[in-house]
């Protein structure tokens, strides 16, 4: 069984949108968050378009080679103008967690009502034997209170956003991490933790 993780863009006071996000807005004010998927010269071998520099190509390809499914929160997927109907990855299913219905909901994706475990339990499923991804503060918060997270990766961009919607939540005990890897690129840092205890 694979594991499950979080690998999202955040600013180093927390963020990862700015002010203001939204359909049509995407990030808000926090556009600069994903500045390194295209300032460099080395091409995702993933995604058509992502030009990174060569520690960020690395790191990058070799997560997303990892994914196999993704649970979104609501907000995500929202904001992200619901991915088109999609998925953020190519070919892999998208398990979106909410308590209300969605009529747009799209082929490759499937809507689940009743909380972050079921939609986990869904999602690693679909997986089979690759990892499933989180995205979203509040589904990863869930997440980690409910001791379903093995691994967390921060992409650190070298910015204070002083606003926007948080990476983390209020979590009811501490949450011990692991230092696995730091990459340092242009413009990132990246950190890569393996969740070890809660206490």
């Amino acid at each position: 069984m694979g594991k499950v993780l979080s690998a999202l863009a955040v600013s180093v006071d927390g963020f990862i949108t700015g002010r203001d996000p939204g359909a049509g807005r995407g990030l808000g004010d926090g556009s600069t968050l994903f500045d390194w998927y295209f300032d460099g010269d080395t091409p995702s071998a993933v995604f058509d378009g992502f030009r990174m520099s060569a520690p960020s190509a690395r790191v990058f390809d070799a997560l997303a080679g990892r994914i196999g499914a993704i649970v979104a929160g609501r907000h995500t997927y929202e904001d992200s103008e619901r991915f088109g109907g999609g998925s953020p990855h190519p070919n892999v299913p998208l398990f979106v967690v909410s308590h209300r219905p969605d009529p747009h909901i799209g082929a490759a994706q499937t809507l689940v009502t009743s909380g972050i475990e079921d939609a986990v339990a869904a999602a690693r499923e679909a997986a089979g034997d690759k990892d499933v991804a989180l995205m979203g503060g509040g589904v990863v918060t869930s997440a980690l209170r409910a001791g379903l997270v093995d691994e967390l990766v921060l992409h650190q961009v070298p910015i204070l956003l002083g606003g926007g919607r948080r990476f983390f939540q209020e979590l009811p005990e501490h949450v011990r991490l692991r230092l696995v890897e730091a990459v340092p690129a242009p413009g990132v840092t990246h950190l890569h933790y393996e969740v070890a205890t809660t206490r």
